[in-house]
This record gives structure tokens, C-alpha cells and sequence, in this order.
């Protein structure tokens, strides 16, 4: 990169950084300020494919609120269930700022998540902490990045990451209008709406074609990485498809 074109794309960050702080500044509820930081991310971190929030409750427990696609839910609860994964650390209150790895499939911190994420077809995860040293009941929590790419994640998206991160913990901090209830509802109201139309396009795509739904599940999963457009906005063009012939 020029010396030109990385004053441009400081410029662009900048726009966009100062955009988002309004909109976090004008949110009212956690929900929104999440929502906000992983569609944010999903378009100014460098690599990424999938975005998520963790969310550690004060009891120790995990759960994931907001997420760009249902399968960003699922490789979040693989790390929640084995215990595992850049996201548990990341998270925890005196955990490290960020959490990166290039290779999932081959790296030894992590023998159950990371030969599951490899499975799913994603390859790099950069987790960076939101609201690092929160004591109870004060919730801390992880902003989650994955690529299908090994090393999909470079410095200066990590960096971005961390500024992202930054911007949440300070919304966050002065949100007292949402309750755990709320955010528990948000998550899986929007999981469920998800699933289903997914559900729905792999079952069209089954009986049109004949597949499997991993088969199904993939073609739709390509589609969404070649038109760089959400999993879920597939779907649901596939869907509102009239059938065709007879």
C-alpha cells in the first residue's frame, strides 16, 4: 500500500469510525449497540465473513446475542460447550485484549474447537475483548471475527477490531436500559427467524436438486461469499422465488 493510498483509507476509517459513534451515542438499548458494532464490523474489518458478540454473564455463562449468520451462533457455542476458543478468552474479565488465530484446523490451543471450525469451512477467527476487567454483575464480552481464509485476519484488521471494540465497550458502558431478559429474547427471536428461512432454502434447493442438506447448506453458503451479501438475504431471495415450471 502507497503512502497516498493509506492516508485514504485512514480517511475512510475515520468517516466511518466518527458515523458509527453517532450511532452508538443515539442507541438505547444494549441490543442496538451490539447490533450496530458487528454489522460495523462486518464491513470495515479486513477478512471478515462472520461476525458475533459474546456475552459472559455474571454467573460464568456464556451466550452469543447478535450475530451476521446462524453459523457464527453455531462455532460460538462449540467454544461455549468444549469450554474452549478465542471467544471463552477473550471474554473472560481478565482475559486478553484480542485472540487470533490463522490456522483453526492446525493449532494446538484448541483440539476440539478448531478442527470444528475447519469442518464448517472457516479457517481464521480474531476475537478482541468488549468491556475488558468488568467486575459482576457488569457483563464482559468478546467481538468475533472469522474468515474461510488461513491468515485471514492481518495487523491492521486486528487493529481495526480493537477500535471497534473500544467503541462498544463505551456505548455499552452507558447503556442501563436493557436487562438480560431482553437481550436473551432479542437473541433468539432473530436465531429463529434465521434458521427458519435458512431452513427453508435448503429444503428448496433439496427437493429441486437432489442434495444433502450439508450439499444445500454449502451452494447457499457460496452464493452469500461470491455476492458478499448476508447468508440469511440468500435465503430469503431464494425463497420469495416463485416455483418454476411445473
Amino acid at each position: 500500500m502507497t503512502e497516498i493510498e493509506g492516508q485514504q483509507t485512514i480517511r475512510v476509517l475515520a468517516g466511518e469510525f466518527a458515523h458509527l459513534t453517532l450511532l452508538l451515542i443515539s442507541a438505547r438499548t444494549t441490543s442496538g449497540v451490539l447490533q450496530r458494532v458487528v454489522d460495523a464490523a462486518y464491513r470495515l474489518v479486513p477478512g471478515t465473513e462472520l461476525a458475533s458478540i459474546t456475552l459472559r454473564s455474571p454467573d460464568g455463562r456464556f451466550h452469543t446475542p447478535v450475530e451476521t449468520e446462524p453459523v457464527a451462533l453455531e462455532l460460538d457455542q462449540v467454544q461455549y460447550d468444549t469450554g474452549e476458543g478465542p471467544c471463552v478468552s477473550a471474554a473472560q474479565p481478565d482475559g486478553p485484549a484480542y485472540v487470533r488465530s490463522e490456522d483453526l484446523g492446525a493449532d494446538p490451543a484448541w483440539p476440539r474447537f478448531g478442527p470444528a471450525a475447519a469442518r464448517h469451512g472457516y479457517h481464521s477467527v480474531l476475537s478482541t475483548a468488549v468491556l475488558p476487567d468488568a467486575r459482576p454483575p457488569r457483563l464482559s464480552g468478546a467481538l468475533n471475527l472469522y474468515s474461510t481464509r488461513p491468515g485471514g485476519f492481518s495487523e491492521d484488521a486486528q487493529d481495526v477490531a480493537l477500535l471497534l471494540s473500544t467503541h462498544a465497550s463505551l456505548a455499552l458502558a452507558r447503556t442501563e436500559t436493557f436487562t438480560r431478559a431482553e437481550l436473551e429474547a432479542a437473541q433468539l427471536r432473530q436465531a429463529i427467524e434465521s434458521r427458519d428461512v435458512i431452513g427453508q432454502a435448503k429444503g428448496i434447493l433439496m427437493q429441486r436438486r437432489g442434495l444433502t442438506a450439508d450439499e444445500a447448506f454449502a451452494i447457499l453458503r457460496r452464493t452469500s461469499q461470491r455476492l458478499n451479501v448476508k447468508l440469511t438475504e440468500v435465503a430469503e431471495a431464494l425463497t420469495a422465488r416463485p416455483p418454476s415450471g411445473p
